[in-house]
């Protein structure tokens, strides 16, 4: 059974850091500045939320970074809000020295490591059976990450010291998003067995059929909840009704994963992506703006 995502903490106390940001409201220009994840179901969750600011009047202006990037941006101020970031476990780290407000559930995602679907669950059903003298023939010994700063690559990192995987023969390589999916596009394509180190959600579920292994020694963390974190004082750029709005924007593993699918396999932009999902679903998008409306 999947693991039940923890509740979301007390609010973070309001902080009283003043910027350029702030002087935006008496010039009457209201401009966020989104950090987002440069990871492309990151993307299409950043478009989703820059399309309801929009709606709601304000600009929008987006930097792409890595994970811990975007979080020392948010600490410092150089951006205003970040989507999203995954809480507890995988950015938790991060997290902590970051005064801000958590609004929204944009999804509850959680890290996994993964074969595909032919491989037998009878041979290979937990990453304990990985180190088995007959799977570890037929395995492919090279596990593709991404990079080093993703929840994902600490704890796979971790994996294969204490399931003793690297003295098994496997190794584990970091890289790009990219490195990552076409190294298992190319063990699907050939029928090949092998590890994908991946998470939900990701388009590769939209597409295969990919098996969760378990994890009995519990290093991949629990399902976390993927917010937008917004620093409190930037908040005094929106309203009351529109912060309301914000927090009540709830998408889904699947959506997301439907998301990041149009933008890497079905030629859409983020944008375009989300703006073709909204229209497709009017009432949620009419749900979530209702404070405003």
């Amino acid at each position: 059974m999947r693991r039940t995502p923890p509740r979301r903490p007390a609010k973070t106390p309001t902080v009283t850091h003043q910027d350029f940001s702030l002087a935006n409201i008496a010039n009457g220009s209201r401009v966020v500045r989104l950090g987002v994840t440069d990871l492309s179901f990151h993307r299409a969750t950043a478009a989703v939320v820059a399309l309801v600011l929009q709606r709601m009047g304000l600009t929008v202006e987006r930097q792409y970074a890595l994970h811990e990037v975007n979080f020392e941006r948010l600490r410092e101020g150089t951006i205003d809000m970040l989507a999203s970031a995954w809480l507890p476990c995988s950015h938790g780290v991060y997290r902590q020295a970051v005064p801000a407000r958590e609004l929204g559930l944009h999804y509850q995602p959680y890290a996994m490591w993964g074969v595909p679907d032919y491989v037998s669950e009878a041979d290979v059903a937990s990453i304990d059976d990985l180190r088995k003298p007959e799977v570890r023939a037929r395995m492919h010994p090279l596990i593709q990450g991404i990079g080093l700063g993703a929840g994902i690559t600490r704890f796979s990192l971790k994996i294969m010291d204490e399931y003793g995987l690297s003295d098994a023969g496997y190794q584990f390589r970091t890289g790009t998003q990219d490195d990552c999916v076409d190294a298992f596009e190319v063990l699907y394509r050939q029928g090949h067995w092998g590890i994908v180190p991946l998470w939900h959600p990701q388009f590769l579920h939209h597409r295969y059929r990919i098996r969760e292994l378990k994890d009995p020694r519990g290093l991949l963390g629990n399902v976390d909840r993927a917010v937008l974190l917004a620093r409190e004082d930037r908040l005094a750029l929106l309203t009351r009704a529109e912060i309301q709005v914000l927090d009540n924007i709830r998408l889904s593993n699947p959506i997301v994963a439907e998301l990041d699918d149009a933008f890497n396999r079905g030629e859409r932009s983020a944008d375009e992506a989300a703006r073709e999902w909204l229209a497709r679903h009017p009432q949620m998008l009419r749900g979530w703006l209702a404070p405003v409306s």
